[in-house]
């Protein structure tokens, strides 16, 4: 079995429907490209349409019963295998994922890590207890909750981390026991692919796993509007995930959204702060700042603003621009040159409002560069909170960096945003620490560290219009991907 088809360069890749890889009924074809030299073809991708989702979903709806059946440790060793053989492949899929979808390689092997991690940790779950014993008010009578799968469930996938995000979705819900439909963004297909043919071969049944590429304003709509698909997953931007929430919300079907953020840096004038400087780089400009929780926002105390301004701006000159499977890069392309056009809009937006551009602020040109999606890594000084650059997503290495009085200020400026995902604090006095962690308002809080990094074991989400109150990975991410049956049970004597 195979999921490429037989024919000369680009590869054309296939839907993988009931345990079998197919063309689109349609027979049309999209084309997968690297963003650091378009003309690089990474293969053609099916433009599936409702007749290929419908199969899809048949073939999930059939799958259904033998899989649940199956008993849950059965399930969670399946992940265990696939997990470890994404371990095996590690490097081959890392260097795969900086072509496709062009983050350096450094990054590509923390997705792939991510993903390797969150398997092994959710397998486990197999064999964890699935609900609880209670006592009963009520002589000669017990009562318990039992959990079980939701049924069909859509998962719709992001481009920026094309193997953790469809990994860290499908494993939990397939050891819950539900048959899965996933459908990857049009920019990075291959890598959910690639998980989708190693859960094959870590012996998924036929059906259980179905997979179908294809434009997401009519397939997503599709997927998110059949009544036979009993959840959605999707991590994508917050209008996006608005749009898809009112669909399933007609007819009442479960929905968790994991959406944008606006996320800030504090950097108080205790701030250590060339460990905030290089937290920012990081976290603003790594990824090329295409991540639901980079830095695109400092909230700097304005006593430090300048020193932490030359600090920011050096390292944002240090960072070398190119094709992330060189070594020596450090930041490669965005996703397309449609993403390039969007960042730059910003630039022109950010200076119309009276930012003061101090570094970058322009698509990246001249020799192996003029073949990619490149930005400089750019930063933005005397932003006001009131700006569009200061409230709005722009997903990619801009940083804006708003200067206040006072933790007060710095505090309400952060809390300030329709967001609600990732945040962080710089300062050395744990009082301030300590308030910080009760006063932002996000779903994620780091302590002197940037506002990226997950781990398997730690909840992930964030509130406002970052998400709809889900977390996933953590210790509830297979209950996530179930529903809760309470039990009561009457034994009197006759």
């Amino acid at each position: 079995m195979t999921s490429a088809a037989a024919t000369s360069a680009p590869t054309v890749y296939q839907n993988f429907i009931g345990g079998e890889w197919r063309d689109a009924i349609g027979g049309a074809t999209f084309m997968d490209t690297n963003p650091a030299h378009d003309s690089e073809m990474i293969g053609a991708f099916q433009k599936s349409t409702a007749e290929d989702l419908d199969a899809a979903i048949n073939a999930a709806q059939r799958a259904f019963p033998a899989w649940r059946a199956t008993p849950a440790p059965e399930r969670g060793e399946i992940i265990l295998r696939a997990a470890l053989l994404l371990e095996q492949h590690r490097e081959e899929l890392s260097r795969l994922l900086t072509r496709e979808m062009g983050k350096v390689l450094k990054e590509a092997r923390g997705d792939l890590q991510t993903a390797i991690d969150f398997g092994k940790f959710v397998a486990a779950a197999g064999r964890k207890a699935e609900g609880e014993t209670v006592p009963s008010g009520l002589r000669d009578k017990m009562c318990l909750t039992l959990r079980e799968p939701i049924g069909v469930v859509g998962i719709i996938t992001p481009w920026n981390f094309p193997l953790a995000i469809p990994a860290w979705k499908t494993f939990p819900a397939l050891v819950a026991g539900n048959t899965v439909i996933l459908k990857p963004a049009s920019d990075t297909p291959l890598l959910s692919l690639k998980l989708v043919e190693i859960l094959s071969e870590a012996g998924l049944p036929a059906g259980v796993l179905n997979f179908i590429t294809g434009p997401g304003g009519t397939l997503g709509d599709a997927l998110a509007s059949d009544k036979r698909i009993s959840k959605i997953s999707l991590t994508g931007s917050t209008e996006v995930g608005q749009h898809v929430a009112e669909i399933c919300g007609r007819d009442l079907r479960r929905v968790t959204l994991e959406l944008g953020g606006k996320n800030a840096v504090i950097v108080m004038d205790d701030a250590n702060l060339d460990e905030a400087a290089a937290a920012v780089a990081w976290a603003g400009f790594g990824t090329t700042g295409q991540r639901c929780t980079a830095t695109s926002r400092v909230i700097v105390h304005h006593s430090v603003a300048a020193a932490f301004n030359e600090r920011l701006v050096a390292l944002a000159q240090k960072q070398k621009l190119g094709d992330g499977l060189d070594p020596t890069v450090d930041m490669g392309p965005l996703v397309n040159r449609g993403r390039v056009k969007a960042v730059d809009g910003y630039i022109d937006i950010g200076k119309a409002e009276g930012a003061r551009l101090l570094v970058g602020g322009r698509p990246a040109r001249g020799g192996a560069l003029e073949s990619g999606a490149f930005f400089e890594p750019t930063v933005f000084g005397d932003v006001t909170p009131e700006m569009r650059i200061a409230r709005e997503e722009i997903f990619g290495p801009v940083v804006a960096v708003i200067p206040v009085g006072s933790y007060d200020e710095a505090i309400a400026v952060a809390n300030g945003t329709d967001y609600g995902l990732s945040c962080a604090i710089f300062t050395e006095n744990a009082r301030t620490a300590f308030r910080a962690m009760r006063d932002i308002q996000a779903g994620l809080i780091y302590i002197n560290a940037g506002t990226t990094g997950a781990e398997p074991q730690m909840p992930f989400g964030g509130v406002k219009q970052s998400g709809n109150g889900h977390r996933e990975l953590g210790p509830d991410a297979v209950d996530e991907w179930s529903e809760q049956k309470t039990i009561f049970i009457s034994y009197p004597q006759v």
